[in-house]
């Protein structure tokens, strides 16, 4: 969504839920919808950091468990930033996936996103996955992403 500003990028103003509610406006109740959609599949966001190189707060979709052994393990999913009425949701996949990631019941418009994305690095490639939520509609895209990358 271009013309947008990122928000939260005051370093001394951590981001609380009644900032985002203000900030996001009518995007608030998609936000808490998807925070109860990252619930359902496991998903917790950590609390909000705030990051020098990109002089923003940004937040992460983690999964966490408990190995057999009783080992806690986290997983980052995906990378959470705030912007003038909705939220972006940043994916990193390595190269080697992109393949099957195209095979995933996903929308053609995710699809194209996922095989037009750059490739970045030099030695471990990657490239990045970016939704621009502004509505529900793209929930069931990032749900399959989600399940793919947790089990990866």
């Amino acid at each position: 969504m271009e013309g947008k500003e990122q928000l939260f990028r005051d370093k001394n103003v951590k981001p609380t839920e009644q900032l985002i509610a203000e900030s996001l406006g009518e995007g608030y109740a998609i936000y808490q919808r998807f925070v109860e959609t990252l619930e359902n599949e496991g998903i917790f966001l950590m609390d909000w950091r705030y990051y020098q190189d990109g002089k923003a707060w940004l937040s992460k979709g983690e999964y966490k468990w408990t190995t057999t052994r009783g080992t806690n393990k986290v997983k980052p999913i995906f990378w959470l930033s705030m912007w003038e009425g909705f939220f972006k949701v940043s994916f990193h996949f390595s190269e080697k996936v992109r393949t099957q990631l195209l095979s995933l019941p996903i929308s053609d418009d995710t699809k194209e996103r996922i095989h037009k994305a750059p490739t970045n690095g030099t030695k471990m490639k990657f490239f990045s996955v970016i939704f621009d939520v502004a509505n529900p509609s793209l929930f069931e895209d990032i749900t399959e992403l989600i399940v793919f990358k947790k089990n990866k």
